[in-house]
């Protein structure tokens, strides 16, 4: 901790340092030389390069974090109630014979084990203290899980009430009849798509008794499916993936369009803020990409201050107008139309995931290779469920 406390207050310096650097040269001349441009943007990188090793310490302190935890939890009730006796997930023999028959280890009693745990498509349901890892590396892979709502869902279509108009009070006479004005209601459907990967391990590394199948399994998991759900979640269609936040008709409502094609403006910005209403804006977050980033880190206020707000404690996200920024490679560029930056509380934006995650072995399909694989699979959807909670930032068209 200590490490990332100095790391930020290194970056925070760096990142004053290139303002005061820029300053100082605009005010000699409007126009930077090279040598001065190349000068600043080193600096620039330098910031960017501190912000990206500190997440990374961050990751490393989770990780740790979670891999310290107890293995076990001390019994509370009676183990003839609650899930322990509902969800063979949940017993201790159960991760036991998963990872047995994951590595190949057939035995009938393994098989009876993690009978009730059997997916309907023939794959063995995941140990619920490995799912809540896999979870894990999901929200660290997946930048939208870590700021949305995430559900559970057993089967069949959730549906979420959501208020599509709202009743009004009114003033009247004395004795005067009350005039109606009801609230109306409407629904957002959740159901659930599959995403699923194929991993190959060859036999020699497979019965290598150093090799983590667990570990490699789970950051492999993570990886691609947790990429292939950040980029629904922003871009999808709605058509056998999730709607993403992005989506023309189901995602977030517009905010602002920007006066430039090109480039933003602090006034953009501003607009944005503000066009979305005072209570959303309390738990409110921008989302873009890195290089939309980048060219907000050199845009100044009406007094002349800097926006951007380097984080100088552990823990704290960088700022614009005090308000947390996160960043996904899938969110648009700068460019004309572009739906470049998101605002809003994510809180509205759903993900709901069905049933849990699911692994199968493949023994024989890869057999002539030396290879062993490894099925991994989920069902999720997710839907923005109030679109006037977050807004879009629009460039301007050509």
């Amino acid at each position: 901790m200590n490490k990332i406390l100095n790391l930020q207050e290194k970056r925070a310096c760096i990142w004053e340092q290139a303002k005061n650097f820029l300053d100082e040269k605009q005010r000699e001349n409007d126009i930077l030389s090279s040598e001065d441009t190349a000068t600043y943007e080193q600096m620039e990188n330098d910031v960017i390069a501190l912000g990206k090793e500190i997440d990374r310490l961050k990751n490393q302190a989770a990780i740790d974090l979670e891999l310290n935890q107890p293995t076990s939890n001390a019994i509370t009730m009676n183990p003839k109630d609650g899930k322990n006796k509902k969800d063979s997930r949940f017993q201790d023999g159960y991760t036991t014979a998963f990872w047995n028959v994951m590595k190949g280890k057939n035995r009938p009693e393994l098989l009876n084990t993690l009978k009730e745990g059997t997916d309907p498509e023939g794959g063995f349901l995941v140990p619920d203290e490995y799912e809540r890892t896999l979870i894990q590396m999901l929200s660290e892979e997946n930048v939208l899980r870590s700021i949305s709502k995430v559900i559970q869902t057993a089967s069949g279509d959730h549906k979420i009430p959501v208020v599509a108009g709202e009743g009004t009070a009114s003033w009247m006479e004395e004795e005067a009849a009350y005039e109606e004005s009801n609230t109306t209601f409407g629904q957002v459907s959740i159901g659930a798509h599959k995403l699923g990967t194929l991993i190959k391990v060859s036999d020699e590394l497979l019965n290598d008794s150093a090799f983590d199948l667990e570990s490699y399994i789970a950051q492999e998991f993570a990886r691609r499916i947790g990429n292939a759900e950040e980029e629904a979640f922003l871009v999808g269609t709605g058509t056998d993936r999730p709607t993403g936040i992005l989506n023309d008709t189901n995602g977030a409502s517009d905010g602002v369009t920007a006066a430039s094609d090109t480039k933003l403006a602090f006034d953009d910005l501003m607009d944005l803020y503000y066009s979305l209403k005072q209570p959303y804006r309390k738990g409110s977050v921008f989302l873009m990409n890195e290089s939309t980033v980048k060219a907000i880190r050199k845009l100044k206020d009406n007094n002349g201050q800097y926006i951007w707000q380097p984080s100088v404690s552990a823990d704290v996200p960088d700022k614009i107008l005090n308000c947390p920024v996160v960043t996904s490679r899938y969110m648009p560029e700068i460019a004309a139309d572009a739906k470049s930056i998101l605002f809003g509380d994510f809180s509205y934006y759903w993900i709901a995931d069905r049933q849990g995650r699911t692994f199968k072995r493949l023994n024989e399909l890869y057999a002539v290779n030396g290879q062993v694989g490894f099925l991994a699979s989920q069902r999720v959807d997710a839907k923005v469920v109030l679109p006037e909670a977050i807004k879009v930032l629009k460039l301007g068209t050509k």
